[in-house]
């Protein structure tokens, strides 16, 4: 018969080789986990109101995300106001377990320099996850203007200061921002007419209560098919296949001008890392897709294919560093 030291020894072993298995089994859960991941519908946040110039772009994606999963959905959640800081703020305040992503853009990349005590560090609070597009700024004015390309626009300007207003979509986005880049470049003397987005500020332009906007393609590419707006340039390098007909800043003689804006997902930080490669190759794969360069190219917007999270991160920092230059050149204060 077995002494009770024995039976105890025996007894003690069994329940430290449970112990060890259920720690065993509760750290492969979150691994099991992530390589089934998602298993319930990811949540997309999006800092602008639906309809919005980057609504079709987000939707586009999240539909395709969906399409890759084969099952759980991808949902864009709407969360307007603050110059994107709501939006932002949600995103950061979400559980960072995947199933939270969220929209990077211009407004994103200015705020740090533009708008004083934000709740949260963009850099520190927020992870990159894929780069999606780059975005270009064309410069298109109303039919009334009396000025047929770029350089007679510059010469308008320069000859009548202060005369010529510009709307934006909103202070600090890159709409803003190419305006004040482009009078820091060529000394003209322009004002500033800032909206609450695209819509209303195009509205104004088409009805000619502001004579110039620099946009992005998407929201004025049906107005200049129409003969609505004149474009007199357009950032980047190369045509873009939209607007086949719109010289580049470089051909129409103001060389090395230009704000690109690169368009990602983020997520919040601490979000595990398996999950940010598998939300980085699925994003991969979408932007590799003819009917994504299809519908890219309708929108005015080229696909920006990295491979890695890091890549992201890495852009997040160089685009905040871009504009915080902007800003503080064009000595560009806040306005609530």
């Amino acid at each position: 018969m077995k002494s009770h030291a024995h039976i105890a020894h025996a007894v003690s072993l069994a329940i430290a080789a449970s112990a060890a298995a259920a720690i065993a089994a509760a750290a492969a859960a979150p691994a099991l986990a992530q390589d089934k991941y998602p298993t319930r519908p990811v949540r997309y946040v999006l800092p602008y109101p639906p309809g919005g110039s980057t609504d079709p772009m987000a939707r586009f994606i999240c539909a395709k995300l969906s399409e890759v999963w084969g099952g759980e959905t991808c949902i864009v959640d709407n969360r307007p106001g603050g110059n994107t800081v709501i939006g932002t703020q949600v995103l950061v305040n979400a559980t960072p377990d995947g199933y939270n992503i969220g929209w990077s853009g211009s407004s994103m990349f200015s705020g740090p320099s533009l708008l004083p005590s934000l709740p949260y560090d963009v850099t520190k609070d927020l992870t990159g996850v894929a780069t999606i597009a780059k975005q270009r700024v064309v410069l298109v004015v109303h039919p009334s203007v009396a000025a047929k390309n770029l350089k007679e626009l510059i010469a308008l300007a320069k000859a009548k200061p202060g005369a010529l207003n510009f709307a934006s979509s909103g202070h600090g986005t890159n709409t803003h921002l190419s305006g004040e880049l482009f009078k820091l470049d060529t000394g003209v003397n322009i004002t500033h007419i800032p909206y609450k987005g695209s819509g209303p500020a195009t509205q104004d332009l088409l009805a000619g209560r502001v004579q110039m906007s620099f946009q992005i393609p998407i929201t004025v590419i049906p107005m200049i098919a129409q003969g609505k707006l004149r474009p007199m340039a357009i950032t980047g390098e190369g045509r873009l296949d939209a607007l086949k007909d719109v010289p580049t800043f470089d051909e129409a003689g103001l060389p090395g001008y230009g704000l690109t804006t690169v368009t990602g997902l983020v997520a919040p930080a601490k979000t595990p890392r398996k999950i940010l490669e598998k939300l980085n190759d699925d994003i991969e794969k979408i932007l590799s897709s003819p009917s994504t360069k299809a519908t890219f190219d309708k929108q005015g917007v080229e696909p920006y294919i990295t491979t890695s999270p890091d890549d992201m991160s890495r852009v997040l920092k160089e685009q905040i560093a871009r504009y915080a230059k902007i800003i503080k050149s064009a000595g560009i204060k806040f306005q609530p």
